[in-house]
């Protein structure tokens, strides 16, 4: 069922609910492509210009620091690959190495933020493929060796890969070598690099203006239609525009609550394939948490109270206990990470540990088989499985679970509080 709202939007408003995706999604592809190709050199000479780099990969070659600011709640099991297609001169084709054993993924979402495709471990394998996507245009011939063909929504495409990683060293050295070896090329083998006007400026993240809204909604429906089931009235009297973006905006950041798991546990991302009819949700996700993937690749339960429903605190000390058996059930793997209150950013600690989980070197069970950590800002000393907590100071945590078991996907997970000591 679609979201409640304090109020019925006007039709405007409605309009903006419904398109906002499209705009964000727009100044998420501004932000993350790149300026500079590594072999046809820089898209533009000026800095102030929107050229950038399509079909093109981008990556982060290490896990994410306290010293790293910005991401909000990043995670520090993964290093990221990113990239954008732009389908309209033909299909990419994904070229991806053998990965072995380790957990990857590169989801794919469409212009209206539906995480329609994956390539990856859980849903191809990790043996060397090639995935042929292409836009509803096309029709042509799927060239020999393409192990998958992908039809996409549209014309825009968003790649968002994770590759787990275990260390900051030699095995971050690895991975590196894996994301060296994944190309973008044309069905011939040629780079299917493209530069692009973006049109905006992807680090403004302030309520666009109605002008600049209207023209890159405009452009970006011509090359992603709506499906025939969402009907659409655009555009909307320019004054109506004008008073629908701040309040639309407005709403989408102070209304909507995360979905309840129980035991002061809720998860704010609840998508699989596709948002269907629920147009607000899709939008408050668009502005709040744009690029989350589907829930049966990876879920992030998130506890910020206590078992009494106390904000969690760095002035307190804390334990989160898995009873013998009922640990997180997962395909691949899950993680606890600590995040302060004040910024979502990593806790600076001595040990340098922002997350722990059934990866983590050294981590203890009880003799019955349960497993207990503690979430403080002082050493517990040894035999205790810590996660520091910031000192004196609210903070949150974030259960990551990659490739969820039904449990977790049925919320019928019992996820046990977190209890003050």
């Amino acid at each position: 069922m679609p979201a409640e709202t304090p109020s019925s939007p006007t039709a405007a408003e409605q309009a903006v609910i419904q398109t906002l995706p499209l705009f964000e999604m727009m100044r998420m592809r501004a932000a993350t492509t790149a300026r500079r190709h590594p072999v046809l050199g820089f898209a533009s000479q000026d800095r102030g210009a929107t050229l950038r780099w399509v079909n093109q990969f981008t990556h982060t070659h290490r896990r994410l620091g306290p010293e790293d600011r910005e991401v909000v709640s990043p995670n520090n099991d993964t290093v990221y690959s990113n990239a954008w297609l732009d389908l309209s001169e033909g299909p990419v084709v994904i070229d991806t190495p053998d990965m072995g054993e380790r957990y990857w993924t590169l989801g794919l979402l469409d212009a209206w933020t539906n995480p329609f495709a994956y390539v990856g471990r859980r849903t191809t394998g990790s043996r060397a493929q090639r995935t042929l996507v292409h836009s509803p245009a096309w029709h042509g011939t799927v060239p020999d060796g393409i192990t998958r063909t992908v039809a996409a929504p549209g014309d825009d495409v968003w790649i968002i890969g994770r590759i787990l990683v275990d260390d900051d060293g030699p095995d971050a050295q690895q991975v590196r070598c894996l994301q060296s070896a994944m190309r973008l090329v044309r069905p011939d083998g040629s780079d299917a690099a493209m530069r692009v006007d973006t049109w905006i400026d992807g680090r403004d993240t302030r309520v666009p203006s109605p002008a600049p809204y209207r023209s890159i909604v405009d452009t970006a429906l011509q090359r992603n239609p709506p499906p025939p089931e969402e009907p659409l009235s655009w555009p909307p009297a320019p004054d109506a525009l004008a008073r629908a973006l701040p309040a639309v905006y407005d709403r989408l950041r102070t209304g909507g609550q995360p979905h309840d798991l129980g035991g002061g546990w809720a998860i704010p991302v609840v998508v699989r394939t596709h948002w269907g009819g629920d147009h607000l949700t899709r939008a408050r996700i668009a502005r709040n948490f744009i690029g989350a993937l589907g829930i049966d690749e990876a879920m992030y339960p998130t506890a910020e109270v206590d078992a009494h429903g106390a904000p969690l605190d760095g002035a307190r000390r804390y334990e989160l206990r898995f009873a013998p058996g009922a640990g997180p059930k997962v395909g691949a793997f899950w993680s606890l990470t600590m995040y302060r209150r004040s910024d979502c950013l990593f806790v600076a600690n001595p040990i340098h540990r922002y997350s722990i989980g059934d990866r983590t070197p050294g981590l203890r069970h009880d003799a019955d088989g349960s497993l207990a950590i503690r979430l403080q800002a002082d050493d517990p000393g040894p035999g205790f499985n810590w996660l520091p907590a910031p000192q004196g100071e609210p903070f949150y945590v974030v259960l990551r679970l990659y490739q969820p078991h039904a449990d977790h996907l049925e919320r019928r997970f019992a996820y046990p509080p977190i209890r003050p000591l």
